[in-house]
């Protein structure tokens, strides 16, 4: 399985798993879904860099062709390896700035007036020259 396919896997795995429990076989469709994905991405991105100007050295020609190839990956990927998430369950929210939480867990909060906080912020200003907070 190529680099393409185990992504795929994870990705389903974690985002999309009734999809996923609905493959009888995940090791052969993620290899085939990744080799399908390595061509398209291939042949895309021979599009995408076109041919090299005249004069171009081996730093230039290297650019196009890895720019060209990260665009391939970012117009491919979503549309076959990486689909969107499923829907949320009930049990499962958004926080406020659009983190999936599951099971209705709260993300970890850093309390600022923690002693070990105090320090560092303190060492900052120390070093930055202005005086303690207080």
């Amino acid at each position: 399985m190529n680099r393409y396919g185990a992504m795929g896997r994870r990705h389903w795995e974690r985002w999309l798993p009734e999809q996923y429990a609905a493959i009888e076989d995940p090791g052969g469709f993620f290899a085939a879904l990744g080799e399908e994905a390595a061509r398209q991405v291939g042949e895309l991105a021979e599009q995408l860099a076109g041919d090299g100007g005249p004069g171009e050295g081996y730093p230039e020609r290297a650019g196009r062709l890895a720019a060209a190839r990260a665009r391939a990956e970012e117009i491919v990927l979503p549309q076959r390896v990486l689909p969107p998430p499923e829907a949320l369950a009930d049990d499962e929210q958004d926080d406020e700035q659009g983190v999936r939480l599951e099971g209705g867990a709260r993300p970890l909060a850093v309390d600022p007036g923690h002693p070990s906080w105090v320090e560092v912020d303190a060492e900052q200003r120390e070093r930055a020259g202005r005086p303690p907070s207080g």
